[in-house]
């Protein structure tokens, strides 16, 4: 289904799908984020390949952000349709 925007034409319409598409899968991977954070706190690196340590611990929060926007970009959870529609609709009630 094609929305066009009487202010910008199907091209601003299209643009403005887009942005919102990337909102919600913005919004699937800090959710994501959250739920992985606790299992990264609780798993035992120290032994591991890279023997835990200051930088491991530094650099956990960015790896974890980044596994939590992958997983999101190729599907998350099933929540960013209906995300993606929520924020249709309350854009369309804001008119």
């Amino acid at each position: 289904m094609m929305r066009v925007d009487m202010s910008g034409g199907p091209q601003a319409a299209q643009d403005q799908d887009g942005r919102v598409r990337r909102a919600a899968e913005d919004f699937t991977a800090v959710a994501l984020n959250e739920l992985l954070k606790p299992m990264f706190d609780t798993a035992d690196t120290a032994n591991g390949p890279f023997g835990g340590g200051a930088a491991e611990e530094a650099f956990k929060p960015m790896i974890v952000n980044e596994i939590a926007k992958q997983i999101a970009h190729k599907g998350g959870l099933g929540i960013e349709e209906p995300v993606y529609q929520q924020m249709l609709r309350l854009q369309e009630a804001r008119r």
